[in-house]
């Protein structure tokens, strides 16, 4: 399960953030978390709440997830596309030429501290 060492980076920057500004208390973090990232938000949250109970900075502390859609682009028409919908095969010209622009994302967009 990779998310308790996900889970355990965040909190580590979420600590040092609030240190480094002077506060004692993390309240929320608010996580982008791409659709084919891997990571399952279930098992996340699990992870958050039983580490989090864990560090006295932490305690309580909210994990707010906001989700970014995978979307590939096809170099040969130029076309963008759900990737969960459609795969590598671009759905308007059926080349295979294509790459994925958003959806593996894993980022701390915010962090609210007291």
């Amino acid at each position: 399960m990779h998310e308790l060492g996900i889970v355990f980076y965040i909190i580590d920057d979420a600590k040092k953030a609030a240190t480094d500004n002077g506060l004692t208390s993390v309240r929320r973090v608010t996580l982008q978390l791409g659709e084919v990232s891997g990571v399952v938000p279930e098992l996340l949250g699990d992870a958050w709440k039983w580490a989090c109970a864990r560090e006295p900075m932490m305690e309580g502390c909210e994990l707010e997830v906001e989700d970014i859609p995978a979307v590939t682009h096809c170099e040969a028409c130029g076309t963008d596309y759900g990737t969960v919908e459609h795969g590598r095969i671009c759905p308007a010209c059926g080349s295979d030429q294509t790459y994925l622009l958003r959806g593996r994302e894993v980022m701390i967009k915010q962090i609210e501290a007291y």
